[in-house]
Parts: structure tokens; sequence; C-alpha cells
């Protein structure tokens, strides 16, 4: 695990491809995870800020050559506020997610969790956008638990102002939309995030993560996945994302 973890973040101070990493990378999901809580250790993100749901919908399942979703833990430095500015050349293969995220209340220790318990320990919930980068060469050769340790494509992200009653809305119908430059590069609804985007938290909170992480705890925020595949970019430009009723969250690559 120490050399994949090292090869992981020598690629991203780099900026450069990850290779695939022989005999160094790990088998299975659960040494991806255990792989994922050495690079916290190392960034000096333990416990984490929080983590990015990956692959909650079909379509990004389908895109990313998963069967299930896959998890990823976000340091802090992932926690920019609306309205973050950016160099464009800070990143490797850019691109933008449109997301719901939220920052928990209470803890959800690991195992198997209801949407109602997922629900109870959320105390905001806002629009989020995603950054996130393609760090990979053909996905199928590189290996699906090579990507979880990985973070599954994170970079950063950026968080909209939290939703003055959250609990009033239909989060499974709330539909989401991500500008370009002004320009609309697609939409979705909460209920592409399995079925409803506490659904999602549930996933989490019993998934590989969570149990490498200890469980999800207060405080901690968590994107809860895109509701649109990735926008890639290919310059300096602003991103805009609105979620009817949770508002509207802003960036800009410079």
């Amino acid at each position: 695990m120490q050399q994949a973890t090292r090869l992981i973040l020598a690629a991203r101070q780099g900026k450069t491809i990850l290779a695939p990493m022989g005999q160094a990378a790990p088998t299975d999901l659960a040494q991806g995870y255990a792989v994922q809580r050495e690079s916290a250790k190392a960034m000096g993100a333990m416990p984490p800020a929080g983590f990015k749901i990956g692959a909650t919908t079909k379509q990004m399942q389908d895109y990313l050559g998963l069967p299930h979703p896959a998890a990823g833990f976000v340091p802090a430095a992932s926690l920019n506020a609306t309205g973050f500015s950016v160099p464009f050349s800070n990143f490797l293969g850019l691109g933008v997610e449109c997301e719901v995220g939220v920052r928990l209340g209470t803890d959800l220790p690991f195992g198997p969790t209801s949407r109602a318990a997922a629900q109870a320990a959320v105390a905001e919930v806002f629009a989020a956008i995603e950054i996130v980068e393609k760090r990979y060469g053909d996905l199928a050769e590189l290996g699906t638990p090579t990507l979880v340790a990985d973070q599954v494509f994170h970079a950063s992200g950026v968080l909209g102002a939290p939703a003055a009653d959250w609990r009033a809305l239909d989060l499974e119908a709330i539909r989401g939309e991500i500008f370009v430059d002004g320009a609309s590069r697609g939409a979705g609804h909460g209920r592409d995030l399995l079925g409803h985007p506490f659904e999602a938290l549930a996933w989490l909170a019993g998934s590989g993560a969570a149990k490498a992480f200890g469980g999800l705890m207060a405080g901690q925020v968590v994107w809860l996945g895109s509701v649109t595949p990735p926008i890639w970019l290919d310059g300096p430009c602003e991103v805009v994302v609105v979620f009817d009723g949770l508002g509207r969250v802003d960036l800009r690559f410079i």
C-alpha cells in the first residue's frame, strides 16, 4: 500500500497521468480504500473533511465502467465557497460535475443504513460543483481498485449556500443544470442519484470508504454524485450549477 500511495501522490504533484502500477496496484476494492486511507494520512487529511461519491447514476457507471458507485475522501482544501476562482493550469484533464452536496450534523457509523437514518444525520443541503481530473489513460488497464485508490477523479470542489428549507423540498424531483460560459451543458434530477440523494448517502455509510475511514462524522461534507456526466473543459471559463430550490454555485477558472 505504501508504494501505491507514493505513486499516486507523485503523479498528483507532478500533474502526470497515473500509469498502471503493476504489482504495487491494489487488487480489490478493499485494498483500494486502504490506499485511500494511507493517502489521506500522508496528506494530513485525517479525518477527512468529507467524501465524494462517483457513479451514483447508471449513466455515470456506464461512463466509468463501474457496476456500482465508488467513493473517495475529500481534504479540507476541496471545501471552497461559491465564487471560488482558481487557475485552469492547476489541473490535469480538467472537468466539472453538477452535484447535490450535504453537510452532516451527526455521525453516521459504518454499516447498513436506511434513507431515513441518512436524512436524519443531515444538517445542510446545497448545490455543489465537483472539480475532477482525467488523470488516467485506459481505465480498463488501470483497474477499478486503482481508480478507487486515487479518489475516483476527485480534484477539488465548490459549495453553494445551504438551502433555507431543504426539508420542504422534493429532493427526488429537483432539477439541476450546469452551464459553462452561459451555455447549458447538461441537466438531471435528484432521482438520478440511486433514486434519491439520501439513498446515495445511505450507500456511502455502508461502503468500503466508510469502513476504511471509521464511518462518517458530523461536520463532514459529502458530494452525493453528479446528475450529469462530467463536463470536460478546454480552457479558462465560468461554470455555474443551478438546482431547483437549492440555489446556485459559481466557479471561475482563470
